[in-house]
């Protein structure tokens, strides 16, 4: 998998990312990264606590991420999280699968790139 078919698989913004961090190869790092962020644990054991404050910023930081790196349905899923959990409220249960759904299927395909 390569670095454009990656971005169609996650349904992310491949041209708005490369132009913005000026290439493939930097975009690539950054996407690299993406896999030692230890947000997604933190929200999933936070959730499983019931600490909706703790849950907040870990799914404010996905959405944060993900925006910059333009993982675009990624971004829009923790998005509404972030929503929900701001100021202590409590999460939907189907946007917590959303999240969850969209954010293994990222980091799967992250993994394939890396492989490649």
């Amino acid at each position: 998998m390569n670095l454009k078919e990656f971005y169609e698989y996650i349904e992310g913004d491949y041209a708005d990312v490369t132009a913005r961090l000026m290439g493939e190869k930097l975009t690539e790092r950054f996407v690299l990264k993406f896999l030692d962020d230890p947000s997604y644990d933190l929200l999933c054991s936070s959730l499983d606590a019931g600490n909706n404050e703790e849950a907040f910023r870990a799914a404010h930081t996905i959405k944060g991420v993900s925006q910059n790196l333009s993982f675009t349905k990624l971004y829009e899923s923790s998005s509404v999280l972030s929503d929900e959990l701001r100021g202590g409220g409590s999460a939907n249960a189907e946007t917590v699968e959303r999240v969850k759904s969209d954010y293994l299927k990222t980091v799967d395909a992250v993994k394939k790139l890396k492989a490649d």
